[in-house]
């Protein structure tokens, strides 16, 4: 990176002034249908009801959500299917259209558009949205690779104009491992709760523990994610396990990911084949959440999981891990269901028990995650990307 200062042209002049002042930028990777992704078309979705202009600047573009977005969001799929190959097309963009201001998902390709911006010589703002426990998601990794991460961390954030963090957990992360000033960090809750998905929950779910909620089925317990190691499923299925010596129950996970074959092989050491279903990716999960009689998040980390406010928005009751960060804030320390250790199966089967057997009203539970409204996500965002146009850190 040159040593002037980001945002500026190469002679410290100031750039032109944006060809379209009104348009908005979002740097994303698509790669795959989770919940990052979800939010992200969420987002993108309740900004265009604004009216307001918006370029999705893709990295990657492998996610079904993709088709859901109308044409008055341009797509631009930019050369190298990784951030840091993608800067010198990232560059061009920004020289070329001069969008008001540039949201970045992700820490990779916030680091990457502080680089793109520098090379490009414009002004264009940065905003950077944060979605996970950056220090425990690097905690099983080599004190060599940690110490680079935060080494560029350190670096290239402070010139990054306004961190958006997920959860307080996420923020007070943030500024710990990136050592910026908590004001230019600010906590916006993410786009769950959309306009959509109470009618999206109704559709059918043809799952057949589910298909018919009658009194003579075991109750389901659900899990929603990628098949991962940040999930931590072994220990809901060992808690499913603990829980049938006192009950008949099921489980559904519902996702895909490389950690497959290794809880195939869990459930069937634990004779669990028949009270275990793995049946994969599903576009529309809300079916399921709506039927299940519980939604159980085992997470060893997080950022503020969005499976959970949606079980709630639905009315459906729900057990997770405390684990950082999200789950504490979302269900208020265990007022809105049961907080867990993380990797402990036996606590988390007592809270699974306990939860089956007095489940909270779904009024209140509703009520728990208003703040969780698509529209007023998108109002947030916006407070905070106007706030920065014009305004670049020294």
């Amino acid at each position: 990176m040159s040593d002037h200062r980001p945002g500026r042209s190469p002679e410290g002049s100031p750039s032109p002034p944006p060809a379209h002042p009104q348009a908005i930028a979002l740097l994303a990777s698509f790669s795959g249908s989770g919940g990052v992704e979800r939010m992200l078309v969420n987002l993108l979705l309740a900004l265009d009801a604004r009216g307001l202009a918006i370029d999705l600047l893709l990295l990657r573009a492998d996610c079904a959500y993709l088709a859901e977005l109308p044409p008055s969001i341009r797509q631009h799929r930019l050369a190298g299917r990784h951030s840091q190959l993608a800067i010198p097309a990232l560059a061009r963009y920004l020289r070329r259209e001069r969008p008001a201001a540039l949201l970045v998902a992700k820490d990779r390709a916030g680091r990457s558009a502080v680089l793109a911006r520098a090379l490009a010589g414009v002004q264009t703002p940065i905003a950077l949205r944060l979605g996970t426990h950056l220090s425990t998601a690097m905690a099983g990794r080599s004190a060599p690779e940690r110490w680079l991460r935060y080494r560029l961390i350190r670096w290239l954030y402070p010139h990054i104009e306004t961190i958006i963090a997920v959860s307080n957990g996420v923020a007070e992360d943030v500024q710990a491992v990136a050592q910026v000033p908590a004001e230019r960090i600010h906590v916006v809750r993410n786009p769950v709760i959309t306009p959509t998905l109470e009618s999206r929950a109704q559709q059918p779910c043809t799952h057949p523990w589910l298909h018919s909620t009658t009194a003579a089925q075991p109750p389901v317990i659900l899990g929603i994610g990628r098949l991962q190691r940040q999930k931590d499923f072994p220990t809901l299925i060992r808690a499913l396990a603990r829980l049938r010596q006192q009950r008949p129950c099921r489980l559904v996970i519902l996702g895909e990911g490389g950690g497959r074959a290794d809880l195939e092989s869990l459930i069937r050491a634990l004779g669990l084949g028949e009270a275990v279903d793995l049946p994969g990716f599903v576009a529309n999960p809300y079916p399921f959440i709506a039927r299940a009689n519980l939604l159980a998040l085992s997470s060893a980390w997080e950022g503020s999981p969005n499976v959970l406010t949606e079980a709630l928005a639905l009315g459906t009751p729900v057990v997770a891990t405390d684990c950082p960060s999200g789950p504490a804030e979302i269900l208020q320390q265990g007022r809105f269901g049961p907080l867990v250790p993380v990797g402990d199966d036996a606590a988390l089967a007592r809270a699974l028990a306990a939860t089956l057997d007095a489940p909270l009203p779904a009024a209140t539970l509703r009520a728990a995650v208003a703040d969780y409204r698509a529209d007023i996500s998108a109002e947030r965002y916006l407070e905070r990307l106007h706030a920065i146009q014009g305004i670049h850190p020294t």
